[in-house]
């Protein structure tokens, strides 16, 4: 539900934190942004950030590095129609504020100064998808240093060719503050975490690698003996089964994604296409196409920032605007595209809540939260049982896509030759190529066991990267181009 409780409650974090220290209050606020206005610029805001930060890493047994580090500033951005002016400061003071502001303002084409009415104070309504807890207070040091050991143990325990595991724990406190132009207020207190676990298992002088983990916008108690296991059990299974791969066969072939994480090559492939900045400037190869079928029927595509407890979940977006659940595609007919402000504004359409930055040193742009794809009815068993001869990936590393093209590169970190609907042996080295657009219009079967990632995916554009969640139901897309290695 949306509400402005949740931000009233946050505010008084975020001012307790980011205004009250360095002797700020909203007057302050309000004659920085009066500074930008007085010089006609179509939109300003103001996002400070105050961010706490803790890691530790384990290897060869022991906890080798811990970090600690807090990180606060602000963000002064200016908007005249397509042009964006953007300062950013680590000193929080009223000097440097009305610097920032001054410098911004320069973006105005006018170039005159106006008296401007102040406006009407507005508290921006959000969500509550998760608790505001400080996850680095809910381990003492000793349990972080436990639970890293345990990670270790309980990986060497499950095979004797396991020679090398590696584990990291990662908590992160964040808290913004976001004031807009029109008067907007709103505040979101972020926690986020991660475990991660990395084993390399040798066999007759070969080595191979399997990783596993997950996280979310909780504490680290979510981090329990089940949890544990389970990363645990996954980077342990993917690397024995890389002891026996084989090189991938390459051509063009049936290609059946499993569920999850996999759905990152759906992330890049077509979600960086539906982006609202790519659309306006007509460089993507989605461009335009908003009521056209561009992909397969049964085919529905969602970016949905309100899953609760999720990694790439937001109260509000970093321009103050409550995420949304976004229909991108709706039974292969593309609906719309991921909106901030600024392009929402120029091609005359809403914000999605979809404005993100990295942090406060960035100015904002149109990004993805989590992205999915919604199940369908075909049995996962029979989809594979479907292939004549193709590959079978349930894991992905990295990948990339060119944005105007279409065009996508993934290496599949565990993945299967199958012929005549049954699973021969584990391949190394397997590519997929293809066009994303493409792609969607292949896909023949659509599995009923759509799921999520676990919580690790982190999406970089233009130097930016933000946290953000994956996923997808077991898939068949025929006719892709798998580069390989036999």
């Amino acid at each position: 539900m949306i509400s402005r409780e949740p931000t009233i409650e946050r505010l008084a974090t975020a001012q307790q934190l980011l205004l009250t220290p360095f002797g700020l209050d909203e007057s302050h606020l309000s004659r920085a942004l009066a500074e930008i206005k007085a010089y006609r610029v179509d939109d300003a805001d103001l996002y400070f950030q105050y961010t706490r930060s803790e890691g530790w890493s384990l290897e060869e047994g022991i906890v080798k590095t811990g970090s600690f580090s807090i990180d606060q500033g602000v963000g002064v951005r200016a908007v005249s129609g397509e042009k964006t002016a953007f300062a950013y400061s680590d000193d929080i003071s009223e000097a440097s504020l009305l610097d920032a502001a001054r410098t911004v303002r320069s973006i105005s084409a006018a170039g005159k100064t106006a008296r401007v009415k102040a406006p009407t104070r507005k508290i921006a309504a959000s969500r509550s998808l998760y608790n505001g807890v400080d996850p680095i207070s809910t381990l003492d040091s000793t349990a972080k240093v436990k639970l890293l050991e345990k990670v270790e143990q309980l990986a060497r325990s499950r095979d004797p060719r396991v020679a090398q595991v590696m584990a990291g724990l990662a908590s992160e406190y964040d808290v913004v503050l976001v004031a807009r132009a029109d008067g907007t207020l709103a505040a979101d207190v972020r926690p986020l975490v991660r475990l991660s676990v990395t084993v390399i298992a040798e066999q007759n002088g070969r080595r191979e690698v399997g990783s596993g983990g997950g996280g979310g916008r909780f504490g680290l108690a979510y981090f329990d003996d089940e949890h544990i296991a389970e990363y645990v059990d996954q980077a342990v299974k993917s690397a024995l089964t890389n002891l026996d791969s084989r090189p991938a066969p390459a051509g063009e072939m049936t290609v059946v994604l499993g569920p999850g994480w996999p759905g990152i090559l759906l992330h890049e492939a077509i979600g960086h296409g539906l982006e609202g900045d790519f659309n306006r400037k007509g460089s993507s190869a989605f461009s335009g196409r908003i009521g056209q079928r561009v992909a397969a029927k049964g085919v529905t595509v969602l970016d949905d920032g309100t899953i609760a407890d999720r990694r790439g979940s937001l109260n509000v977006d970093d321009e103050g605007n409550a995420t949304q659940r976004n229909v991108l595609i709706e039974d292969g007919i593309l609906k719309g595209y991921l909106q901030d402000s600024l392009n929402a504004r120029l091609m005359k359409a809403k914000p999605t809540g979809n404005g993100r930055r990295e942090s406060y040193a960035h100015a904002p742009m149109p990004r993805m939260t989590n992205t999915y794809m919604l199940g369908g009815d075909r049995v996962p068993e029979e989809i594979v049982a479907s292939i004549k001869k193709g590959l079978y990936a349930t894991n992905f590393g990295g990948g990339q896509v060119d944005i105007t093209s279409g065009k996508f590169v993934f290496s599949a970190s565990e993945a299967y030759w199958v012929e005549n609907g049954k699973i021969q042996y584990p391949v190394k080295g397997a590519t997929i190529v293809g066009n994303g657009p493409d792609a969607l219009t292949r896909v023949t079967m659509i599995g009923n066991d759509m799921a999520l990632d676990s919580g690790v995916g982190t999406c970089g554009k233009e130097g930016q990267s933000v946290p953000v969640g994956v996923g997808q139901p077991t898939l068949r897309i025929d006719g892709l181009t798998v580069g390989g290695t036999a």
